[in-house]
């Protein structure tokens, strides 16, 4: 079933709940601004839709004219983007969603591309001028409409507050990637105009001063592929971010402490990711409660874990523990393409690492698991990884096998060390990386695209800056590593799992945080160096698949760039 979500803003606002006194300090100088900055977002639509009515595929200057039309009017979006995006979610939908169908569970509805990202998917694919004006005309009516949004608005200051700190994680973490338009490449003039609006609209002069700095920094190095990330993100954006965490704010986002997101260990709260599991962990992973609230059962904790992870009376032959395929000196992969099967030949999916793997609301990698509960209890059962039983577990271990799941998983939830040289220099130590790694992460975050789909900071497929889903992209890997003669992938992915056609092919993104430490790659091990998956990105996959989600443009990399690349996925392997 396919749908656009086009909602007036007085059904939303009655579906939200806003309510408050009458707008006065933040609100006030919210809405004001947002008046302001609307009307040029109107007329900038507008000019959007006449430069297509004047489009035609066959002549490049009508093309470069719509593309130029496109970026003005995103740029005009970003200034309201960040009050859209919080009060009036579904028009900021229409405005900004990925120009791709986004899948929605368990219900196996999905929601259909529509709005600036598509125009740009539409204008680089040399789409018909009815595609185009179809998005046009909609984009264009529904930022006329806006100011009927304001009828009856009330906020408070809190909630324009947090409004502001999300799309400060919205520009560190998206907007600089090129995530918003990869073609276009105008992240960085949109993610100044974001800030330049934060600036207009905050109230304290200290902040203000800081975003004045930031935004200057941004106006003064527009340029795409040279634009220093690294030192943006640090010298700019963190001292803001240090700032706001400390203001008076909502706090909606479940899976953040603080908004500040370049926070370590602190920043993610690990109780956000633990569906289907009646406990509750601390920031280290520890237990602290049941999800009845009520005291934690004696062995439920991490010290039990790790000694059970060693277990081999876990499986049926007794000769195989978590370990065995998670092996802590190897990162907590094994090193193979697939490991050995107990029922013969080999696991049809090589073995991802289970550092960070509590930061995911699925499992496996077609996700069919919801928690680390859920996900080794699979496992223990599985016919070709543990092959136990629960009278097995059950006889050999003198406990029940809830008890053994929980520990488990209390122990899998430690492991996110945070300790790679990436981290000691978000911390402070700016000896932690070397000119080569620095300039790879600026790659990494622009030119390659790479943080477009590993966010920064957990660099996984949690998307922020509500990091309250995770990301299925089909990339249409192929079998082999043979790049020239590509042999087309016999695994299906997430569509096993929910049988949408947009899931074929389609799997979970993983952190790539110890990635350079982790070799083979993919999800069935295929390619055995880093170099041979930064050539399939670099020219953009090699076969088109359906749906594929994967941009078949080419990254123009060159030598020096892609192992700068190298070197800074090496500073993100966490040391011992």
């Amino acid at each position: 079933m396919k749908r656009i979500k086009v909602l007036t803003g007085l059904c939303l606002l009655l579906c939200m709940g806003i309510v408050g006194e009458t707008p006065k300090g933040y609100p006030e100088q919210a809405i004001r601004y947002f008046k302001e900055q609307q009307v040029v977002f109107a007329s900038k639509a507008g000019a959007l839709k006449a430069a297509i009515e004047k489009y035609d595929v066959k002549d490049p200057v009508t093309v470069e004219q719509a593309k130029e039309a496109l970026k003005e009017c995103r740029i005009a979006y970003k200034r309201i983007s960040f009050f859209l995006e919080y009060f009036f979610v579904s028009e900021a939908y229409v405005f900004n969603t990925p120009a791709k169908y986004e899948v929605e569970e368990p219900y196996i509805e999905y929601e259909e591309p529509v709005g600036l990202q598509q125009v740009e998917a539409l204008l680089y694919s040399h789409a018909s001028k009815e595609e185009l004006m179809q998005q046009a005309d909609i984009v264009a009516e529904t930022a006329a409409g806006l100011p009927a949004l304001l009828y009856n608005f009330k906020a408070t200051d809190a909630q324009v507050m947090e409004s502001i700190q999300l799309e400060l994680i919205r520009i560190q973490s998206l907007y600089i990637t090129g995530y918003d338009a990869p073609s276009l490449q105008c992240g960085v003039p949109e993610a100044a105009a974001a800030m330049d609006a934060l600036r207009h609209v905050v109230g304290v002069d200290s902040i203000r001063s800081a975003m004045s700095n930031a935004f200057d920094y941004l106006h003064d190095h527009p340029d795409f592929n040279s634009f220093d990330r690294l030192t943006f993100i640090t010298d700019y954006a963190m001292p803001v971010q240090r700032m706001l965490s400390n203001a008076e704010a909502t706090h909606t986002v479940r899976a953040l402490n603080t908004t500040a997101i370049y926070g370590g260990r602190d920043a993610f709260k690990k109780e956000t990711f633990t569906q289907g599991a009646d406990i509750t962990v601390d920031g280290k992973g520890d237990v602290i409660r049941n999800a009845d609230n009520s005291a934690p059962k004696i062995g439920y904790d991490t010290a039990l874990g790790r000694r059970l992870f060693f277990e081999k009376k876990l499986s049926g032959n007794m000769q195989r523990s978590c370990a065995t395929c998670h092996l802590p000196e190897k990162h907590f992969t094994d090193g193979m393409p697939q490991n050995v099967s107990l029922s013969g030949g080999f696991l049809p999916r090589n073995t991802p690492s289970l550092l960070y793997a509590t930061y995911q609301y699925a499992q496996f990698w077609d996700g069919r698991a919801k928690s680390l509960e859920e996900q080794i209890d699979v496992v223990l059962h599985s016919p070709t990884e543990m092959g136990g039983t629960d009278d097995s577990i059950v006889a050999r271990m003198q406990m029940p096998k809830a008890k053994v799941i929980r520990a488990l998983a209390a122990y899998i939830r430690t492991l996110t060390p945070f300790n790679s040289p990436f981290d000691h220099y978000i911390e402070g130590d700016r000896t932690a990386m070397t000119s080569q790694q620095k300039h790879g992460f600026n790659i990494f975050m622009g030119k390659a695209r790479c943080g477009s789909c590993h966010f920064a900071p957990l660099f996984n497929g949690l998307t922020p800056p509500l990091f309250n889903r995770t990301e299925f992209e089909i990339l249409g890997v192929p079998l082999y590593s043979d790049l020239q003669h590509p042999v087309a992938d016999t695994d299906r992915g997430r569509i096993a799992v929910f049988p949408v056609t947009f899931y074929e092919g389609a799997f979970k993104t993983p952190t790539v945080r110890n990635a350079a430490a982790t070799a083979p790659f993919m999800h069935h091990g295929n390619f055995s160096t880093m170099q041979q998956v930064i050539d399939f990105y670099n020219q953009g996959g090699v076969t088109p698949v359906m749906h594929q989600t994967l941009s078949s443009d080419t990254l123009g990399l060159d030598k020096g760039e892609q192992q700068a690349l190298i070197s800074f996925l090496e500073a993100l392997v966490d040391g011992v």
